[in-house]
């Protein structure tokens, strides 16, 4: 009875071993996926000419896609001047809640008080247009020290205000710059970013 075991077990494992080895490829049928030898040439013609309407069905089904835009410059708006200046009322207004602060100079003197707004977390992760705003108002601190200045762009994202440096195709994403680091919990510091975007903007001099 020993015997007989062991003769089906190293007959079960042989079986196992040529199946693992044997090269398959399926095809569909009304009885379900079928198993057929390689070695079989009305398979290999057959498998060819699968593979040739495969490969023209899969390269006429892929979308097409648009090229990227080459970013596009305009002048702001009287509505686009009139929601900066929104989101610019939104800082002011929270930070004289909270410190009892007077109005946003649009300098470097801003910094500290943006900063506190940030420390504080008086906008959390969710609050993105109050984020946003905070970008403005630092955008504006930027447009100060360097020569940058608020304009829209359009690109293959859209069209939003952004800071140009001077008549480059270069641009810095104030808008997004810190409510993108909170969002992802990161730690920000305004000063950093101000030296950052002053080291990046000198290649372009």
């Amino acid at each position: 009875m020993t015997k007989y075991k062991s003769r089906l077990r190293r007959n079960r494992r042989s079986s196992i071993r040529r199946q693992r080895g044997r090269e398959l490829v399926r095809f569909p049928d009304k009885s379900g996926l079928e198993q057929v030898p390689w070695h079989n040439p009305n398979t290999m013609r057959a498998a060819f000419v699968l593979a040739v309407l495969f490969s023209f069905i899969t390269s006429c089904s892929k979308p097409e896609v648009a090229p990227s835009l080459t970013p596009k410059f305009t002048e702001l708006s009287d509505s686009d001047r009139v929601r900066l200046d929104q989101q610019r009322a939104i800082v002011a207004s929270t930070a004289k809640q909270k410190y009892g602060t007077g109005g946003l100079t649009k300098t470097v003197a801003d910094l500290s008080v943006l900063q506190r707004l940030i420390d504080d977390n008086a906008f959390n992760k969710t609050q993105t247009y109050e984020l946003q705003s905070l970008g403005v108002a630092f955008g504006d601190v930027l447009a100060s020290e360097l020569p940058l200045s608020w304009t829209m762009v359009t690109d293959e994202y859209g069209t939003d205000p952004t800071l140009r440096y001077k008549d480059r195709p270069v641009n810095i994403n104030a808008l997004t710059m810190i409510s993108k680091r909170v969002e992802r919990g990161e730690v920000v510091n305004l000063v950093q970013l101000l030296q950052i975007t002053r080291d990046q903007l000198r290649h372009w001099q």
